[in-house]
């Protein structure tokens, strides 16, 4: 089981830290990903990391803004996101892939086997 939480309400220009708690797995055995689903749009791909955190990988759009970062021992991964811009409204989604499977060159939402609800993050302008 995945639980994303920290999303929010923010100003453009500000940050906002999510995490994705897992349960029920070996989570150091899984590759991590965030996507997120605009209003009326398709859930995108935002952000992934190998399994022991010696990899990451980002959407050209959230490059440079966001970091994706994971604690085994706590089980759960991360996502700093800073310089919000109200095109970063969406509600975002953490999702695992196991590790057998390698990691994803061009990750996509079926690209990963589980997923958790979704936080809602909201940037004014």
């Amino acid at each position: 089981q995945l639980q994303a939480s920290g999303g929010g309400l923010v100003q453009a220009g500000g940050s906002l830290r999510l995490s994705c708690a897992a349960s029920g797995l070996t989570f150091s055995s899984y590759i991590m990903g965030w996507f997120r689903q605009g209003p009326g749009k398709e859930r995108v791909f935002v952000s992934t990391i190998e399994w022991n955190g010696g990899r990451t990988y980002y959407a050209d759009s959230v490059k440079g803004r966001f970091t994706i970062s994971r604690d085994n021992a706590k089980n759960t991964v991360y996502l700093q996101m800073n310089s919000l811009k109200s095109e970063d409204t969406a509600v975002y989604y953490c999702a695992a892939r196991h590790r057998i499977l390698g990691f994803p060159d061009a990750p996509r939402p079926d690209s990963f086997d589980s997923w958790g609800r979704g936080t809602q993050v909201t940037v004014s302008s």
